[in-house]
């Protein structure tokens, strides 16, 4: 019998879904103010895919805060 593999667990990088839950706006009306399509705000969210520098920033701006605080400390990143 095949051995399943196990998920690798993503590397958590960005703190949007943590940001999204604080500022009480969900990932669809993101998308919708950045114009985006829910999914790739989803796999940003779920750090699955990180978002290019210029879109960091886009997301702060709407968001109305500093871009650092979209990312995880390095004092919190697992070696």
């Amino acid at each position: 019998m095949p051995v399943k593999k196990k998920k690798k667990e993503p590397v958590r990088l960005n703190r949007l879904k943590e940001i999204l839950a604080k500022k009480n706006i969900n990932q669809t009306e993101l998308a919708e103010m950045l114009d985006r399509e829910r999914n790739s705000i989803s796999r940003i969210c779920n750090n699955i895919s990180q978002p290019s520098l210029r879109f960091l920033y886009e997301i702060a701006r709407v968001l109305d805060i500093d871009a650092r605080e979209l990312l995880v400390p390095r004092e919190e990143l697992k070696d």
